[in-house]
């Protein structure tokens, strides 16, 4: 009686303090959200180092004190507690030593290093917890390096360096925890927040009737709603599995109801979630770090992106296309559609002047942090304004659901960032030790001596890895890795530097439709609730092409917008023609079946008419026309003998 009365007090004990750290959670997140707003205005100036020492302590904070579950027992939840109080502890001392560092030369003594050491532990365990085992243990194995380093075989082999300098290195500069990688969430973070006013204001409910209204009376309409949707919600959410889970208990049943199986309605929606993070003008976390690394304008980074993301939706949308007319399903039938545009904008017009404001700001050239900024107080303003013509007049009620909705968003936008500045902490410490140790040049040279020099086999090998790492990794944290490790040696074999770094950009985000572990298609399997597998392998052949875009736009430079005007015109042209040939061998249809080797030409087709070069164009133009001209004769044949059966 006395071990079940100790047990449920333990168990009350760990209730409210599980309580209690769900309350702190919910106002640090709000707190340093606003310290990110009142930062990028420069109402509230701070040195780089002071801002990402409190943003990394407050992540780490809502990481370790927020999760989704509470702690089973109270010595988990007690160490839990005990992990945060440690995150504070060396960030508030940080805050306070750091001035006597930096005049100091850069000089450490014993207890910076002791707090380098626990923050450093703790950001690992906080990987662990957060984004899982697979970062972990990969930042572990760099950090032993410099450790380990004179005992290594080879190219591997270095001197091996001492605690105080590698935890005081990681520790107290900004190349380290606090290097570029968490520089970058710093701003990511009001992203986070504008996507999270949009949903607090109702903009994901316009955005699906949008959707809707705009596809309703094509063919395939519904399959065409998903890929739409998915492209507005990813301004919202930054990961592909994100976007299935938002968008799919929608657009999943939707399709099914208009004849697609489950595994077809999944696999639409996974692949379109997985696009939305490569598509211009919110690609993601990944391409602001990319822009950061590159020293390209996130404008630049736009520009290269847009034709392989169109080129990657268009595959798409005529998969959905020929697939539907194949099945006779989800073909418009006049006097179906149900909401006019018209009603839709009229409704809803003013979810459109944030978005607007966002895409203006970024094409004229302002930072994506500063147009997200702007972007959510032309959000707010916009609906103060509809609502006060609705209810003709503002009421006391009006005002306090606005200033609800602004807190709610600026802590969900906070709380959302948790898990990637945790990443991008956890990078960090991998980038530090690559620059304090030269690994990463000694990991370029070995890439460049494995693939011979040859650069089409480092390609290779860079997409095979990027795929493995993709699988245990959110996208941000593979990219951060593979540009650390893998792009320098890429760059080393001529391959200029954008194409480089959208490479591994590219396969680090479909990774998340790539078997046998692909996170977008798991999680809209279990919204279709259809076999994982069967969910899997559909979306890697609908993405298909993009596991061919990565390797023509290194070799093909107008796909990212370099070289002449007639070059890139010319280019784009014939690459949607070549989408066309890949999308009609995935379907298999035309005007009726494609035999199989025919399905084997027009993707060979398509191949040959994305990459560069009159001699591939013509052969490419060629098999094109030859199949379609040879499906439109069976076809043909095909209709006769059933006219004539009967007329029998």
């Amino acid at each position: 009686m006395v071990k079940e009365g100790e047990l449920m007090a333990a168990n009350t004990l760990n209730d409210r303090l599980t309580a209690a750290g769900k309350k702190l959670v919910a106002v640090v997140a709000v707190v340093v959200g606003v310290i990110h707003l009142l930062n990028v205005t420069g109402t509230l100036v701070m040195s780089t180092l002071t801002l990402r020492v409190i943003h990394l302590m407050a992540m780490l904070v809502i990481v370790l004190l927020g999760g989704k579950k509470a702690a089973p027992t109270l010595a988990a939840g007690l160490t839990r507690a005990a992990l945060a109080l440690c995150a504070v502890v060396c960030s508030v001392y940080l805050l306070f030593r750091w001035e006597s560092i930096s005049t100091s030369g850069g000089v450490t003594n014993s207890t910076d290093v002791i707090m380098g050491v626990i923050l450093v532990l703790v950001v690992i365990e906080a990987t662990r917890r957060t984004v899982g085992c697979a970062l972990a243990i990969i930042v572990a194995v760099f950090l032993a390096y410099p450790f380990v380093a004179a005992y290594l075989p080879g190219v591997f082999q270095g001197r091996n360096y001492s605690v105080s300098r590698i935890f005081g290195f990681l520790f107290t500069t900004t190349e380290g925890l606090y290097g570029t990688p968490l520089g970058v969430s710093t701003y990511i973070v009001l992203f986070c927040i504008y996507g999270a006013f949009l949903s607090e204001f109702g903009a994901g409910t316009f955005l699906f009737r949008l959707s809707t209204a705009v596809t309703q009376k094509f063919v395939a309409a519904t399959a065409k709603t998903a890929i739409i949707f998915n492209l507005l919600i990813g301004m919202i959410s930054g990961s592909a599995a994100g976007n299935v889970a938002i968008t799919g208990t929608l657009t999943i049943p939707m399709m099914e109801k208009r004849g697609y199986t489950p595994e077809k309605a999944g696999a639409i929606t996974a692949v379109a979630a997985t696009g939305a993070q490569i598509m211009p003008p919110v690609m993601g976390a990944a391409a602001f770090i990319m822009a950061e690394i590159t020293g390209y304008s996130y404008a630049s980074i736009m520009k290269a992106a847009i034709i392989p993301a169109l080129l990657f939706f268009a595959t798409l949308v005529i998969i959905c296309t020929y697939e539907a007319r194949k099945g006779g399903f989800d073909i418009y039938q006049e006097g179906e559609a149900k909401e006019s545009l018209s009603a839709v904008l009229r409704e809803g017009w003013y979810y459109l002047v944030p978005i607007i404001t966002l895409v203006a700001m970024l094409i004229v050239g302002y930072s994506p942090f500063k147009a997200a900024y702007f972007s959510s107080l032309a959000l707010i303003v916009v609906y103060l304004a509809a609502m006060i013509a609705k209810q003709r007049g503002v009421s006391g009620g009006l005002l306090l659901d606005v200033g609800k909705k602004i807190v709610s968003a600026i802590k969900k936008g906070a709380l959302d960032t948790g898990s990637l500045a945790i990443a991008c902490a956890a990078s960090g410490i991998i980038v530090g030790v690559l620059s304090i140790t030269g690994l990463g040049a000694k990991l370029s040279l070995f890439i460049v001596s494995v693939s011979g020099g040859n650069a089409l086999i480092a390609l290779i090998l860079t997409m095979l890895t990027s795929i493995v790492l993709g699988m245990g990794l959110p996208t941000t944290a593979a990219y951060l890795v593979l540009a650390s490790v893998v792009v320098p040696a890429l760059v080393n074999m001529s391959i200029p530097l954008i194409a480089a770094h959208m490479f591994v950009f590219f396969f680090g985000c479909i990774s998340t439709i790539t078997p046998p572990v692909a996170l977008a298609s798991y999680v809209a399997a279990g919204i279709a609730n259809a076999d994982l597998n069967r969910v899997g392998w559909t979306a890697f052949r609908y993405g298909i092409v993009s596991f061919v875009l990565p390797f023509m736009f290194v070799f093909s430079p107008s796909l990212l917008m370099e070289g002449s005007a007639v070059s890139i015109v010319t280019t784009v042209i014939l690459s949607f023609i070549g989408t066309f040939a890949i999308a009609l061998a995935v379907v298999g249809y035309f005007k009726t079946d494609f035999a199989l080797w025919q399905r084997i030409l027009l993707f060979v087709s398509g191949i040959l008419m994305i990459d560069e070069g009159l001699v591939t164009d013509i052969i490419g133009i060629a098999l094109l026309i030859g199949c379609l001209a040879l499906n439109r004769m069976a076809a043909r044949r095909t209709n006769t003998n059933k006219a004539e059966g009967e007329h029998a």
